[in-house]
């Protein structure tokens, strides 16, 4: 696994979100991007984590920031997944896991003694020019948002 790092260009993608439509990253163009990677939907960690950036949505509009929020899970379940927790941003399914080998966040983990091949827990701002601004790699899932939002209002 090796992630991207700021100051490196964003890899160009193009997934289907909740509803099955094709979501294209140059759509955000002159944008600011949170994209962030979280290994399967409605479970306890990812919702928690989730649930803090809905919570918090205003503020990053607020910044100008756009949310994605991307794991391999079929777009049926993020449906599911965003209705049962009313989210308001955008998920996508990257089944195929090549937009997180793009980002350098797809690699072995180990969970309760098993070794395999998983999303790690990543998030990228983007600037609205498609570089990588800030790399979020250390918080915890009920955390994410406010360390998210202290880098987005320089503190």
């Amino acid at each position: 696994m090796n992630p991207l790092k700021a100051g490196d260009p964003a890899p160009q993608f193009s997934l289907p979100d909740q509803d099955g439509e094709q979501i294209n990253l140059a759509d955000f163009q002159g944008q600011k991007v949170l994209v962030y990677f979280y290994p399967k939907a409605m479970t306890p960690g990812c919702t928690v984590q989730a649930c803090g950036l809905r919570d918090n949505m205003d503020l990053l509009k607020k910044a100008g920031v756009e949310v994605l929020g991307i794991s391999t899970d079929k777009p049926e379940k993020l449906s599911k997944f965003a209705e049962k927790e009313l989210l308001n941003f955008t998920l996508l399914s990257d089944e195929d896991h090549q937009v997180c080998q793009a980002f350098g966040i797809w690699g072995e983990k180990t969970f309760m003694g098993k070794t395999y091949d998983g999303i790690h827990r990543i998030s990228f701002l983007l600037d609205g020019n498609g570089k990588v601004e800030k790399v979020f790699d250390n918080f915890k899932t009920s955390d994410h948002h406010d360390i998210v939002l202290a880098y987005i209002n320089g503190q």
